[in-house]
């Protein structure tokens, strides 16, 4: 049987809220389901009782997104009740497994049309308890659930177990990236996506909602010193700070994933196509080196090159990730990566991240007028995801 195109069909996402910033009063299952509603209403053609299913990124799970929250936004986007939801964890890879999911569906002719993408809303992430008997614990151990380990398993290595930023600060000092190339990024990373928002750069993708209109991470007024003067938050004085780190977000992404013919019926011309998508895994502590594999054996599998891509969105939880990725394929032409900001300044809700990444691939790729380009992303517990994206000129 002939495989079909997988083609992003639209695309919405709201602005990414800062840490308790002008989105954290929202539930995550509300948030996506706005998000949800805002896409469908941006194709006024797609009759919804033909969406196939809805699948969602998520990476917590602990609260109000409980009981699969795609499901809950689908419910209250006022979609059909007969439009089934499916949430997937592969923590900050999760919006692009959605992605993944959804394309192998599409491409297999096992689905038409399906919404995929990815909603955290990390203010709102709650305490949590552990719980060995039938009784309420009188003096319970609480555990934050916003971001990185909790409840650690014994068995696991110490060095498995550190906080993401020490694991990638770790594997940036072997590879002698300093404390000053870090800021640089992370300076670059603002200035570009303040930018790239002045230019309107985001209009027909980013959504505002409860007067958010903006990325609200973005620092336009930040400089080097100021980054220079911050502590190490990782280590005694190790290079990560709190500066050049992704900061804790909330925000949510969907996006209509279907084949040529689907898109055609739509009169819509696509934002663009995915043409693979692997993902692969190292060591926990080292999975800031993830998506060098994964890059890799994506482009093996699809039979392109590293000279093929012409632009490039690698997910910024870290400076020293990022620069670490660049240091392993030396020739990944700088110019080409999160032209437009990434991560560090536009925010990081984990669920969602990696789905925005490949969607703002896709829609660089079409204002410079077609090409391919691959959307990577680390992922914890030593794991990275890279997806090929083409663009028709």
């Amino acid at each position: 049987m002939n495989q079909r195109e997988v083609i992003i069909a639209e695309a919405v996402r709201t602005p990414f809220g800062r840490y308790f910033g002008g989105l954290s009063k929202i539930r995550p299952d509300d948030l996506l389901g706005f998000t949800l509603a805002s896409l469908a209403k941006k194709i006024p053609a797609l009759d919804l009782t033909r969406i196939d299913d809805v699948m969602i990124g998520d990476s917590n799970g602990a609260g109000e997104d409980n009981r699969n929250v795609a499901r809950m936004g689908a419910l209250l986007a006022g979609f059909p009740h007969t439009i089934p939801g499916v949430t997937i964890n592969r923590l900050c890879g999760s919006g692009a497994e959605a992605i993944i999911q959804a394309s192998r569906a599409i491409r297999s002719g096992d689905s038409d049309f399906i919404i995929a993408g990815g909603v955290e809303v990390m203010s709102r992430a709650p305490w949590i308890v552990e719980r060995t008997s039938k009784e309420q614990p009188t003096d319970p151990t609480y555990h934050q659930s916003t971001v990185g380990w909790r409840m650690t398993n014994p068995l696991f290595p110490d060095q498995w177990v550190q906080s993401l930023g020490r694991c990638s600060e770790e594997v940036a000092e072997r590879l002698n990236i300093s404390r000053q190339a870090q800021d640089e990024w992370s300076h670059r990373s603002h200035q570009l996506a303040s930018s790239a928002w002045d230019k309107n750069l985001h209009d027909g993708f980013a959504t505002p909602f409860n007067d958010v209109t903006r990325d609200e991470s973005i620092r336009s007024d930040g400089t080097l010193e100021k980054l220079a003067a911050l502590p190490s938050v990782f280590s005694d004085n190790g290079a990560g700070t709190a500066g050049n780190s992704s900061p804790l977000n909330d925000g949510s992404v969907a996006m209509l994933i279907t084949d040529r013919a689907g898109a055609d019926n739509l009169g819509l011309a696509g934002i663009g196509r995915i043409l693979g998508a692997q993902v692969t895994a190292t060591t926990p502590n080292e999975f800031s080196l993830a998506p060098v594999s994964a890059i890799h054996k994506v482009l093996a599998r699809t039979g392109k090159s590293l000279k093929d891509i012409k632009v490039w969105e690698i997910n910024e939880a870290f400076a020293s990730m990022v620069l670490t990725v660049l240091h392993e394929i030396p020739e990944i032409d700088v110019a080409k990566v999160n032209i437009n900001g990434g991560s560090i300044a536009i925010g990081h809700p984990v669920g969602a991240s990696a789905a925005r990444v490949v969607v703002d691939c896709a829609r660089e790729l079409k204002r410079q007028g077609g090409g391919i380009g691959i959307a990577a992303a680390c992922i914890g517990v030593g794991l990275g995801v890279a997806i090929v994206v083409e663009v028709k000129g």
